[in-house]
This record gives structure tokens, C-alpha cells and sequence, in this order.
């Protein structure tokens, strides 16, 4: 993909680092300015990500697995004369971060490669302040259920189980619609609401907002990304807060016990 420079590793533009702030937050969540703030960008590799938030005043560490990915951070930042912290590392291992090191976390879609959530969210939780900010986006389950071709109707068939430890199977058909929905080769899991809303709140964060990022578009054809986006939702983007210590903070651990 960093090779290519496929969609997802094409740094932004002019217009974009003109407006930095709007350019990453339409939804309005960082507030006015985040100069000064501490952001992890995390599974954010590709050189897009860190250099909009450095260009909007923020002291910017970066996190991917990928090598090549990261290259393309310090490519884009050389370029536009920023200064990133860039480490390579898996999202569920985050032990060359410091304990409330940061004030945001942004974590753009990436769960999905992940079989357990639990362990990026314990992590989050960790290298974040309290009271600091974590906006993720996750891929839908429902989106990953569903085929990729209509049936009879114009539907979309419900092809994949819900419940499921194991990964979701690659698309049948290479469409247009099916590379934007699943990378190429790429092993992904479906998590769950319950694994996602409430893996959060068990790890102590509080759910601020939810958004479902709109791509569906009237009269698409079938087939297409906006006319499955209709049907099923790609994505959901998430405001969580980090708890302060006091506030039925608990561990992901903590035994629990239900009465009726």
C-alpha cells in the first residue's frame, strides 16, 4: 500500500494543511485549538495523520506496525519542516509510552486487524491522561457482515456471523466497492457493539459522542460503495473520555456481578 500510494497513504493537501484543525476534526471535538496538546497518533502511519496534527500546533507521536508506513511520516514531515516522535510498534503494545503521557489519542481505522480490542483499549487507557481525549473510528460489524454484491432486489446479503473469534473471510468478488471496504490480503476481524461501546467503559472511558460518517448517496448504482452504504454503514467514529480516578474507574480485569 505505501509502495502504490494507495488512498489511505497519500499525505494532504494544500488546502487541507491550509485549515489543518477542519481538515481533521469537522465533527468540532478537539475544540478551538490543540497547540501545545500531546497527540498520539496511533495505527496512523502513511504520512497523512501526524503532519495535519502537527500542523495544527500539536507535539505529534506517531504509531504503526508498519515500517514502510512510517517512512512515509518522515518523509512528509521533512517536507513541510515538522518535528514527529515516530515509533514502530503493534497498537496492543504501547510499553515504550509513558503512563498519562498524552492529552489525545486519535485512532483512525484499525481495530479491525486486531482478533481482541481489549488490549489496544487497556493501553489507550494507559498512555492517556486522565480526563484526556480518545476519538477512534471502527469498522461497522454490520459492514463486514455483508456481501458485496446485491441479490435479487437490490439487496445485500447478511453472508458472515456476528458472533465469531475468527477472521472474517476476504471478499468473493474484486469490485471497486469490495477494495475500498477490505484491503487487499489484509486478515480483519469483526468486534462487536458490546466488544467496542462497552471494551471502552470497562477500560474506564466515558462515551461523549457517536457518529456514523455519512457515504451513502441516492440513485448510486448497485454494486456500488454509496448504494451498500445505504444498507450497511461503513464506519463508526467514537468520543470517549478518560476518566478521572474516583469515577467507577475500573480495570478490564475487575470482576463484575450481576444481581437481579
Amino acid at each position: 500500500m505505501a509502495a502504490r500510494r494507495d488512498p489511505l497513504c497519500r499525505p494532504a493537501t494544500d488546502e487541507e494543511f491550509a485549515q489543518p484543525l477542519r481538515a481533521i476534526d469537522q465533527a468540532g471535538w478537539l475544540g478551538e485549538s490543540i497547540v501545545g496538546q500531546r497527540v498520539l497518533c496511533l495505527a496512523a502511519g502513511g504520512g497523512r495523520q501526524s503532519s495535519l496534527y502537527a500542523a495544527a500546533g500539536a507535539e505529534v507521536t506517531v504509531v504503526d506496525l508498519s515500517g514502510a508506513m512510517l517512512d512515509l511520516d518522515r518523509q512528509v514531515a521533512a517536507a513541510r519542516g515538522f518535528s514527529l516522535r515516530i515509533l514502530q510498534t503493534s497498537m496492543t503494545d504501547l510499553s515504550g509510552l509513558n503512563d498519562g503521557e498524552f492529552d489525545i489519542v486519535i485512532q483512525p481505522v484499525s481495530t479491525c486487524y486486531v482478533p481482541s480490542v481489549g488490549p489496544v483499549f487497556a493501553e489507550v487507557a494507559r498512555v492517556l491522561r486522565q480526563g484526556g481525549l480518545y476519538i477512534s473510528q471502527h469498522k461497522q460489524p454490520v459492514s463486514l457482515q455483508a456481501g458485496m454484491e446485491t441479490l435479487h432486489g437490490g439487496h445485500y446479503p447478511l453472508r458472515h456471523r456476528y458472533y465469531r473469534d475468527t477472521p472474517v473471510p476476504p471478499p468473493d468478488t474484486s469490485s471497486a466497492a469490495a477494495k475500498r471496504l477490505r484491503e487487499q490480503g489484509a486478515v480483519e476481524f469483526l468486534h462487536r457493539w458490546e466488544e467496542l461501546i462497552g471494551g471502552m467503559c470497562r477500560c474506564g472511558f466515558v462515551i461523549e459522542d457517536l457518529i456514523e460518517p455519512l457515504h451513502a448517496k441516492p440513485d448510486m448504482p448497485p454494486g456500488s460503495f454509496a448504494d451498500r452504504a445505504t444498507f450497511a454503514p461503513p464506519y463508526v467514529r467514537i468520543k470517549a473520555r478518560r476518566q478521572c480516578r474516583g469515577t467507577n474507574d475500573s480495570s478490564p480485569h475487575t470482576a463484575r456481578k450481576l444481581i437481579l
